[in-house]
């Protein structure tokens, strides 16, 4: 079953797993970048220089990595299609909401995990896709606003 053709009232569990599923891996992806920044500080020097770490390298793609492969799957599960479209902004565009909801903590974080990917994944229904990438647009531009106010 396609999601154009599903009842609209099939739509709301769904988006509340992709919801579930992006407060998840934004508190996660938190998790492992804090992690792997305590490690590569006791991996570092004192002085000052430059100093690159395995840890520091890897973070970065293996969170990109993890994330696709949660959200194939999750989404797979959960019917949502077409995942192509829904996907790669949910993933791509993620780190600014993210870093905003970062500066004030954890569970900002898993609040605008949630969000963020449960408005993408609302578009997924032609029904709300209007109002589903409105609600993600003013998301995005709120976290722009609260990570570069001056």
């Amino acid at each position: 079953m396609t999601t154009s053709s599903a009842r609209p009232d099939s739509a709301l569990p769904r988006v509340l797993g992709a919801a579930g599923t992006g407060a998840v891996l934004a508190t996660g992806a938190r998790g492992y970048l804090a992690w792997s920044d305590h490690r590569g500080d006791r991996a570092c020097r004192a002085d000052g220089g430059l100093c690159i770490t395995w840890w520091n390298v890897t973070a970065v793609p293996l969170i990109l990595t993890v994330t696709l492969v949660v959200l194939t799957v999750a989404y797979g599960q959960l019917g949502i299609r077409p995942r192509l479209a829904i996907i790669p902004p949910t993933v791509l565009l993620a780190p600014v909401p993210l870093a905003a909801g970062a500066a004030t903590g954890s569970s900002a974080v898993a609040l605008t995990g949630a969000a963020w990917a449960g408005c993408l994944a609302l578009a997924a229904w032609k029904r709300y896709r209007v109002t589903a990438l409105t609600a993600s647009a003013v998301i995005l531009l709120a976290a722009l606003i609260v990570r570069y106010h001056s």
